[in-house]
């Protein structure tokens, strides 16, 4: 159980609608039918217009007098929220599913553009503290076994760290796109039964760069795990269209 499916009938609530808006089953510019809804999800009219409003502060929804509540244009919603981009992925169905999951090729590009820029800034100006905490995502890596939230979690958190080190705010931000992204990604290769190559060496490689303060080796050493993380993602993608 994830996100607001955590929180209870209202947290359920959010996201069984948003789920039905981003795959496409309640449509742009449709109008919810209230009375219909609160009846199949059985829940108050009181907890579905709160269930609501967390959709419309993320751009999804809105509500008009004489038109009542209704799905915005996919140009309005606020894409890079955290929920939202989880609710894609979580969302797509048929040949987007999985590895075949458009955001995932998407995801793949913005990491080519952000985290090779992002760790020469780390090699210039890590600190102590960053380096301990890269040491301590490659600790936690290393004592992980190949799948499960573990080794998700630490992936996550080398990431993060990284993007930390950069002492760039808004890189730091982008930690929220990236971390969503590279959760789905490793939980479906995990889930695949395909068994990657140990991931802790392309990230060691990385890691002694910034240490290094070697801006081009850092480059070079993120860049090349990117590139086997693609691979890994289009062996998946193979075995299912085959």
């Amino acid at each position: 159980m994830s996100g607001y499916a955590r929180r209870g009938v209202h947290g359920q609530t959010v996201e069984t609608i948003a789920h039905r808006v981003l795959s496409g089953r309640i449509g742009e510019g449709d109008t919810l039918d209230l009375g219909a809804l609160q009846s199949e999800l059985g829940v108050s009219l009181t907890a579905l217009r709160e269930s609501l409003k967390v959709l419309a502060a993320k751009g999804m929804v809105d509500a008009r007098q004489k038109r009542g509540t209704f799905v915005r244009p996919r140009a309005d919603w606020h894409f890079l929220d955290a929920d939202v981009l989880r609710w894609q992925f979580e969302s797509a169905e048929g040949p987007d599913a999985g590895a075949g999951n458009p955001l995932l090729r998407d995801l793949g590009e913005v990491r080519g553009i952000v985290e090779p820029a992002a760790v020469r800034l780390a090699a210039e100006r890590r600190t102590d503290a960053d380096l301990a905490a890269l040491d301590d995502a490659i600790d936690a890596m290393t004592q992980a076994s190949e799948v499960g939230d573990e080794a998700v979690d630490a992936d996550l958190a080398f990431h993060r760290a990284l993007l930390a080190a950069s002492h760039n705010e808004m890189l730091e931000r982008m930690e929220m796109v990236i971390a969503t992204g590279l959760a789905f990604r490793d939980r479906l290769v995990h889930a695949s039964g395909h068994r990657p190559q140990n991931p802790v060496p392309s990230h060691v490689a990385v890691l002694d760069a910034v240490r290094a303060r070697d801006a081009d080796g850092a480059e070079a050493a993120m860049r090349a795990l990117l590139d086997q993380s693609a691979k890994d993602l289009d062996k998946i993608r193979r075995e299912g269209d085959g």
